[in-house]
């Protein structure tokens, strides 16, 4: 299965052109973008397109791109099933903002179901994030989830490790940092 998946960075290319020359079979939102960075989402029916939101959306764009949100549910495509988890942890207070405590976060993945890809705007805690930063520090739930329920997948945007730092794979889980556009195979 050819995934294309968008994060942070508004494409420097036409998205219709990545669907056709790579062939897609689905597109995955990771967050921080915005209507206007995807507008050509909106005349791609034919292929499904589901996301989480980052703590930067608006939380509004994804019903107009016929994006299915994935917070906190699952979507089954091709013998795979995908789950999600939207924003990063709160370091500021704001009432639109997508961001939770890491106490919130852990109570909203209790008993999430097992999944095989997982999209999520921020990182798990302690892998390619920022721990000693408020802004960038991954979330202890999805931490606790991937080890608890080992994930084939996760997807993840938000920070910005380096090729020194970049962690590719915990455990048995396969780690794929999205900043801007990246094309998979999975």
């Amino acid at each position: 299965m050819t995934i294309l998946a968008l994060a942070d960075r508004a494409p420097n290319v036409s998205i219709i052109d990545l669907i056709t020359t790579h062939h897609v079979d689905l597109i995955c939102t990771l967050g921080d973008l915005s209507y206007f960075a995807l507008k050509e989402l909106e005349v791609v029916t034919n292929i499904p397109k589901i996301g989480v939101y980052g703590n930067h959306c608006s939380g509004n764009y994804f019903e107009l791109l016929d994006i299915y949100n994935l917070h906190l549910k699952t979507f089954e495509y091709r013998g795979l099933v995908f789950g999600g988890f939207e924003g990063s942890v709160r370091y500021k207070e704001s009432p639109y903002a997508k961001m939770y405590t890491q106490a919130e976060a852990k109570e909203l993945l209790t008993d999430f179901p097992l999944v095989d890809v997982f999209l999520a705007h921020s990182p798990p805690y302690g892998i390619n994030d920022e721990p000693n930063s408020p802004t960038h520090q991954g979330l202890l739930a999805l931490r606790e989830y991937i080890e608890q329920k080992p994930v084939k997948y996760f997807l993840h945007g938000h920070t910005y490790p380096n090729e020194d730092t970049l962690i590719k794979k915990y455990r048995d889980t396969h780690i794929v940092y999205v900043h801007g556009v990246k094309i998979l195979q999975i």
